[in-house]
């Protein structure tokens, strides 16, 4: 087989050594396994092993290698290889042209020019080294003649710390020992037990064994019998034996090999265990979570037994050490509702051996127990209309208060005075909410209930924590740590530090549109200054932080914003509408929801820029706040068209602009030039009509455009009081013989009276109070206004129907719009008279939008013939 410089080198065989010591590689039928080089493929390496094995191929049939003093030599050593050509294995033009080049794993260690060639190679590294021998010939590749591998290693040293087990009564003996330093040479281990009665048994195993079973069995009856095991290794550089080790089964029984060896390799006695307890179980003794019975099975001669157990989440163990167990102990002091691990270890003697192996762990829990912990109970208030609604929030039991599963909660809200009923509930979850009125003082009370009982009650009182401003604490702040914690930091109240008994540290995520999350809190002691809070925190999250300063049933409190970790917001708020409202622009906007995902915002900014216009932009800072969707804009000009646009700030930084939207401001006016002229003119007419004069002469003005119908009617006389006591005294008084037949019944209607005569002048009664109770004539002639007396009766003749003689002293009604109320009772008319005399007292003026030409006779108006029921008479006077 022919190789280049950088072909594949091959691994020969070695021959049987001869007698001097040196060894010849010889190949009479018996081939030696080929070595793939690097850069080269196992492929055609595993192919040409094959091929070369089956057809018995002389891989050396060029030439030989020889190795001495030997191919196997100690580390340190030094060799001498040799190669040699046979004769007519040369190059085929010239003799004088072989060159012999020899490889250490395809690196050229020497070369000569000729038949043979030698060379001396020390400093060898422990394990296998390929040498292999070439043929140069000129202007041809070069062929490998033959090759040698050489093993370095060490003598084996002396196995140490023989022991060995037989695993339980039935099990077989094995044997393990520490093979120590490592030759780098393939060793044989042959193990050899003897006993009495010249027993022998013996196994071998190879490559670095350190454990051997022998697969024999000692019986009970062999238990006092003492017998030895021995281990010797051999290899190419020599052999070595142990030490005997002597032992009785009763030493070995039950052991475990490999634990025997590996306290063999720690340095520690070698002590007989017997095999871990099994079938561990535990027992609650009458449903007691503090005492149970832990049961297992042993080996028949264990004497002692050591017992451990834990709760499942401790890292340390209870240890108890009992004697003559026979399987079953109890165990006390347990806590309840815990999950526990158990294990037992065995001994079979009270001085000799050791312990077993622990027994796989047995995991149980204890049974429940009445809690014993009390609630961690906090409240938020908020009024609603006419109460306020409490909603409460408390933080989970843990598992050695709570001693059992929670059930569910029990809630009561009770009325100190006891005048309201008391409110109860019982939840599952963690917070309840109802809506008490907002009169009297109210306590909470809250309890967890399991299947053995429950909980004492966790009382708090409802009250304005915040109302208390002497015990607010001062100069709050929050501030953000390496992780995902934020520090809170405060100063004690300025008046009230001694009051106060307890710090309380609240904070809530602030999402969405205004909307709040449960609320987490922490107590801290009256002296405490700060706080970390971790639990329920998330980066990128606003939260608002309060500090409660707690005396009693009173508090107080400052609250600011805070978060773990903070980034520039990824958009701007998106503007919702641009509306003008009472001469200013109101901005009304709905936050992005990246703003949730990048910390505290700091302000909004609203900008604005005029279309078509060199201004420069205009700017609003909004100041942050929780539930604020809206801000109002002043300054802007009039019908101009604007571009607005929003940002964010957070503590890194401004983010990029939200949606624009344009908005164009009406040139409407305003309401200063609305209101300033109506004010002007308000004050002119209230001046004006202060004026007597004024006054008059205003309401004269309005009285003539006064329709008639506006004004009071005018009463019926036949209804008056007068008219019905005239027409009893009628019926009383005894007519005429020549009217009795023309008397009226008063049950039939009456006939009319006929009024022939109509005077021209105004007929005027004196005014109450004048003493004059006649009868007065008024003339309208120019000049010459006023009125004189008339004789009694001759205000109007009255004739009575068919021809009768006429009735006499018939008087009209009074200023009153009725007749008087007896005939000697004269009525007034002074309404008629259409502007009575400058000095007479106050004047009185008729409304009415008739002129006085059509008060004139009413014979004009109404013909010869007059009726009572046509007959409408009153004054309607207006007294300024």
């Amino acid at each position: 087989m022919e190789d280049s410089g950088g072909g594949c080198g091959l691994d020969m065989g070695e021959d049987d050594a001869s007698k001097d010591g040196s060894a010849q590689s010889r190949a009479p039928g018996r081939l030696l396994m080929a070595r793939a080089a690097r850069g080269c493929s196992l492929v055609p390496v595993f192919i040409t092993m094959w091929l070369l094995t089956g057809a018995q191929i002389d891989l050396c049939k060029r030439g030989d290698v020889t190795v001495r003093p030997a191919r196997v030599v100690a580390f340190g050593s030094a060799v001498d290889i040799s190669c040699s050509l046979r004769p007519g294995q040369g190059c085929r033009h010239r003799s004088s042209s072989n060159k012999l080049v020899l490889y250490r794993f395809n690196r050229e260690i020497s070369s000569h020019r000729g038949p043979a060639l030698s060379s001396r190679v020390s400093d060898l590294p422990l394990g296998t080294t390929l040498f292999v021998c070439k043929l140069a010939c000129a202007g041809s590749r070069q062929v490998p003649v033959c090759g040698a591998e050489i093993s370095v290693g060490a003598v084996p040293e002396r196995p140490r710390n023989v022991s060995c087990v037989q695993e339980g009564q039935h099990g077989a003996v094995a044997c393990s020992w520490d093979p120590g330093r490592v030759t780098h040479l393939n060793d044989n281990y042959m193990l050899r037990l003897e006993g009495p009665k010249n027993f022998t048994w013996q196994k071998q195993c190879s490559n670095y064994c350190r454990h051997l079973d022998l697969g024999i069995n000692l019986t009970f009856e062999q238990l006092e019998s003492r017998f030895t095991a021995k281990v010797t290794v051999t290899n190419r550089l020599g052999n070595s034996s142990s030490f005997p080790s002597s032992f009785t089964l009763l030493d070995i029984a039950a052991l475990r090999g490999a634990e025997v060896a590996g306290r063999w390799l720690m340095g520690m006695d070698q002590r007989p265990k017997p095999l871990p307890p099994c079938d561990v179980r535990v027992q609650f003794l009458n449903g007691s979570s503090s005492r149970c019975s832990l049961q297992w099975r042993d080996e028949a001669w264990v004497l002692l037994n050591r017992l451990r157990y834990r709760p499942c989440d401790s890292g340390s163990w209870r240890m108890v050490n009992v004697t003559e167990a026979k399987g079953r102990h109890d165990l006390l002091y347990l806590e309840p509702f815990t999950e526990y691990e158990f294990q037992v270890s065995s001994k079979l003697h009270l001085s000799k051996g050791g312990w077993s192996g622990w027994s796989e762990p047995l995991r149980a829990r204890t049974p429940e127990e009445e809690p014993t912990g009390t609630l961690d109970v906090w409240f938020q208030r908020q009024r609603v209309g006419g109460g306020q609604r409490v909603s409460l929030f408390w933080k989970s039991l843990s598992l050695a208060e709570a001693r059992g599963k929670i059930l569910h909660y029990r809630v009561a809200l009770q009325e100190v005075t006891g005048r309201t009923a008391t409110l109860q509930n019982v939840t599952q979850g963690t917070s309840w909410t109802w809506v008490i009125p907002s009169t009297g003082t109210w306590t909470a009370a809250v309890s967890a209930v399991n299947s053995k009982g429950s909980s004492p009650p966790a009382r708090v009182a409802i009250a304005d924590l915040c109302g208390t401003g002497s015990l607010a604490p001062r100069q709050v702040s929050a501030s953000s740590q390496a992780g995902d914690d934020i520090t809170v930091t405060w100063q004690p109240p300025g008046h009230g530090d001694a009051a106060v008994q307890q710090y309380v540290v609240e904070w809530t995520a602030l999402a969405g549109h205004g909307s709040r999350s449960p609320p987490s809190w922490l107590r801290v002691p009256p002296s405490g200054r700060s706080a970390v809070i971790s639990e329920n925190i998330e980066p990128y999250v606003c939260y608002e932080i309060r500090v409660y300063a707690l005396s009693g049933d009173q508090g107080g409190c400052s609250s600011v914003l805070g978060d773990s970790k903070h980034k520039a917001p990824p958009g701007g708020p998106h503007i919702d509408a641009i509306t003008e409202d009472k001469g200013r622009v109101l901005v009304s906007w709905s936050p992005s929801p990246a703003l949730e995902q990048a910390g505290c915002v700091l302000c909004l900014r609203i900008y604005w820029r005029e279309q078509d216009s060199s201004a420069p932009l205009g700017l609003q800072e909004v100041p942050p706040g929780r539930s604020q969707n809206s801000y109002p804009l002043t300054g802007l000009q009039r019908r101009a068209t604007y571009v607005l646009w929003m940002t964010a700030l957070t503590a890194a930084g401004e983010g990029p602009r939200g949606s624009e939207r344009e908005f164009r401001l009406q040139g409407g006016a305003s309401w200063s030039t609305v209101l300033v002229p109506s004010a002007c003119v308000a004050v002119i007419t209230v001046g004006v009509f202060s004026t007597r004069y004024f006054r008059q002469k205003a309401l004269v003005l309005l009285s003539a455009f006064r329709p008639q119908w506006c004004g009071p009617g005018i009463p019926d006389p036949a209804n008056s009081t007068w008219a019905r006591r005239f027409l009893l005294e009628e019926e009383r008084t005894p007519l005429p013989v020549d009217r009795t037949q023309a008397a009226v019944s008063p049950l039939e209607e009456p006939e009319p009276l006929v009024i022939n005569e109509v005077l021209h002048g105004h007929p005027c009664w004196p005014e109450r109070g004048r003493g004059d109770g006649g009868l007065f004539t008024c003339t309208e002639k120019p000049g010459d206004r006023g009125c004189s007396p008339l004789p009694a009766g001759a205000l109007y003749k009255v004739l009575g129907g068919h021809g009768r003689e006429p009735a006499q002293g018939v008087t009209l009604p009074g200023p009153d719009g009725y007749l008087p109320a007896s005939p000697g009772d004269v009525a007034t008319c002074g309404s008629l008279l259409p502007e009575p005399a400058e000095e007479l007292g106050p004047q009185r003026v008729a409304l009415s939008i008739f002129t006085a030409s059509s008060l004139h006779p009413l014979g004009v108006a109404c013909g010869q013939r007059l009726t009572l029921d046509q007959l409408r008479m009153g004054c309607d006077s207006l007294v300024l």
